[in-house]
């Protein structure tokens, strides 16, 4: 057992701000030993995401207490038995383990792994186990990772590595925000030369759907989002239109591939909208579970329109963060310029307001090493 310090979330639902409120607690707990087909990684930098959001305020329900943090990266310092991934190892966390023998494995990434998401939503690491405690009580793993941490124990199907020149802040945002947002251009949009592609919610994940899709050549991009700091970053990054989503409907603008990013039904309504006749819809954004659209189907058939669920981007991990690696290595995907802001992690609650008011695009939290 080791000593280890986290961002706990204690109650789901708290009121903002969180700044005041304090769902999390930044605490001392308790970290097993890796057990057979795990690894002891220590974190060298985690991003604060939505979907860690989306469990503060009760849009994603999960037990609690539980460890945050899903997006990371560190370095491997111990390993369990059948794990043959070197001490020393930068490793990338994702956030859905692939057993590699269910139904859904057999999809090349179009369904997420059933042992995975049952781990997953009942906070345990993918063989049914917890290794957190704090003061003797068991503290419940989120997503397989619990990244706001200095350490965590993982299951290796939730490690991919990479080599030792990928950066701390490129490693951990390849885990999510891009293997959500370029996995989504990469496995389900794969835009042609002389194409557009629109995205619609620029936060982490929609900018690097952005940043993807800029890394192919010929390929046009249209970003949408209702705050100006959004557009202007986008603008930045090199997209070659940007606009309101009020803008994009009086444009009468259509796209053969639209990234719906936002996680509101609002977004994918106005992605669906902007999708060309033959074109896709791909939506990789978790809105509440009761959240609604209106749809009609006849335009979808008359259109020969297409709209797709993309969960984690379709990806196969362990076969797209090596894709990533190159283009990043290749100056094509500058996964660096997504971090806006980077926080202590005792800031966790302030970045969690941050996040809700749309302000940030990826908070990273590093750690000493």
């Amino acid at each position: 057992m080791i000593a280890i310090r986290g961002a706990v979330l204690e109650r789901i639902g708290a009121p903002r701000p969180y700044s005041a409120s304090r769902p999390l607690t930044v605490t001392e707990l308790e970290l097993d030993p890796p057990g057979a087909g795990e690894l002891l990684v220590r974190v060298e930098a985690a991003g604060v995401c939505h979907s860690d959001l989306s469990v503060v305020d009760g849009n994603r329900v999960r037990p609690v207490p539980m460890l945050l943090g899903h997006e990371a990266a560190g370095i491997v310092e111990a390993v369990g038995s059948g794990v043959d991934l070197p001490v020393g190892q930068r490793v990338v966390l994702t956030f859905l383990p692939r057993c590699g023998s269910c139904a859904a494995c057999d999809t090349d990434g179009a369904a997420p792994c059933e042992p995975g998401s049952a781990a997953n939503g009942a906070g345990t690491l993918l063989g049914g186990g917890m290794r957190l405690r704090r003061a003797g009580q068991s503290v419940y793993h989120h997503l397989g990772v619990s990244g706001f941490a200095t350490h965590a124990v993982v299951s290796a199907a939730s490690a991919v590595p990479v080599p030792d020149d990928v950066p701390p802040a490129v490693a951990a945002l390849l885990g999510c925000a891009v293997l959500t947002g370029g996995g989504a251009v990469l496995n389900v949009g794969k835009p042609r030369a002389g194409e557009s592609v629109a995205v619609v919610g620029l936060g982490g994940v929609g900018m690097a759907a952005v940043l993807t899709a800029l890394a192919h050549d010929g390929v046009q991009v249209i970003a949408i989002d209702r705050l100006p700091e959004k557009l202007a970053a986008a603008t930045a990054l090199g997209a070659q239109q940007v606009m309101t989503p009020a803008q994009a409907g009086e444009s009468g603008l259509r796209a053969p591939v639209v990234i719906e990013a936002a996680g509101h039904p609002a977004a994918l309504q106005t992605a669906i909208e902007l999708t060309a006749p033959g074109g896709r819809t791909i939506t990789v954004g978790l809105p509440p579970p009761d959240a609604r659209i209106s749809l009609s189907p006849l335009d979808l058939v008359a259109h020969g329109r297409s709209l797709i669920g993309s969960y984690l981007g379709s990806a196969v991990p362990a076969r797209d963060i090596p894709r990533f690696v190159e283009l990043w290595r290749a100056g094509r995907l500058p996964v660096q310029q997504l971090v806006s802001a980077t926080v202590p992690l005792e800031q966790i609650n302030s970045a969690m307001d941050q996040l809700a008011d749309g302000v940030a695009v990826r908070q990273l939290i590093t750690f000493d090493a």
